[in-house]
């Protein structure tokens, strides 16, 4: 087999891995600032191209003509896409034999667009999977040629659920890229009704309300762990939250009255409440909820609710 592999985030390491021996280029996303001094960092995928010797381009456009001749002029018997984060032109697809194969972290036609995985944990969903598709021009809307589906664990992140998806879409690529590239493998059209869409994530929405509902809010805190990471205003300032849990209800208790200080430390929600097992304060290191209650003499009844 001859491959092109369209990757960028580390939901496409184990696949990229798994297909290396067959893999003559990986294509990935410029490298971006990142960090504290916004140096540039290639992405996950250019990393590991150049750990495993594989050539690596990082086209702005991938759509761009004279990247496209390079694309053509390798006679690729097929794509394989996973996290790249651009859509493929129809000649970009064209490009090789059996087109462009996709590795989608969702049961589609669910959750089509740049987040499904952080989605399905926000709505909290029990079930997910990975779907391999023949790519078309539109977004994520091809047919279909595999699906393995994956049960989440109720307190399971986006971190750690990405990880174990990422590792049933490799042993998908591995199954199935030989059949695909010799021809011998089913097509099922999506179904159009059923569709759902997984727009990508935006930094404010990462923020907890004292006023939510804490299951809903327990489900964001899963969703956008560890990127882009969650918090919560109060009135000790703003906390970046590291681990959360969900807790019960406390009857007569207000939106952000502490209702246990020790051993951890449980914050109230308008229904509900959340364990902080650990935050970090403004311009202070990571620390345990506790610590933080016995630092600020926090005790049952104190409110953190701005007002």
């Amino acid at each position: 087999m001859r491959l092109i592999f369209f990757g960028t985030g580390s939901f496409a390491l184990p696949a990229l891995r798994a297909l290396s021996e067959h893999v003559v280029l990986v294509v990935t996303q410029p490298d971006r600032p990142s960090g504290r001094g916004l140096k540039l960092q290639p992405s996950p995928a250019k990393l590991l191209a150049g750990e495993l010797g594989i050539p690596c381009e990082t086209p702005e456009k991938s759509r761009a003509p004279e990247f496209v001749e390079k694309l053509e002029a390798l006679e690729a018997d097929a794509l394989v896409v996973a996290s790249y984060g651009q859509i493929l032109s129809q000649r970009v697809l064209d490009s090789a034999k059996k087109g462009g194969i996709n590795l989608h972290g969702s049961i589609l036609p669910q959750y089509r667009g740049a987040a499904p995985i952080q989605r399905c944990v926000q709505n909290g969903d029990s079930e997910t999977g990975v779907t391999l598709m023949q790519m078309d021009k539109g977004m994520d809307t091809g047919d279909i040629i595999e699906i393995a589906r994956l049960p989440i664990n109720p307190e399971e992140t986006y971190g750690q659920l990405q990880d174990r998806l990422a590792l049933v879409a490799a042993q998908l690529a591995i199954d199935w890229m030989p059949r695909i590239v010799g021809g011998d493998y089913p097509r099922a059209p999506q179904d159009n009704s059923l569709a759902t869409t997984a727009p990508k994530i935006e930094k404010a929405e990462a923020e907890l309300h004292l006023s939510g509902d804490a299951r809903t809010e327990y489900n964001r805190f899963r969703a956008f762990t560890p990127s882009p990471g969650c918090y919560l205003k109060t009135s000790l300032g703003t906390l970046k939250l590291a681990d959360v849990r969900f807790a019960p209800e406390a009857p007569g208790a207000a939106p952000g009255d502490v209702i246990s200080a020790s051993p951890e430390l449980t914050i109230a929600f308008s229904r509900g409440s959340l364990i902080l097992r650990e935050v970090q304060p403004e311009g202070k290191k990571r620390m345990s909820g506790r610590d933080l209650a016995n630092g600020a003499r926090l005790r049952a009844g104190t409110c953190l609710a701005i007002t």
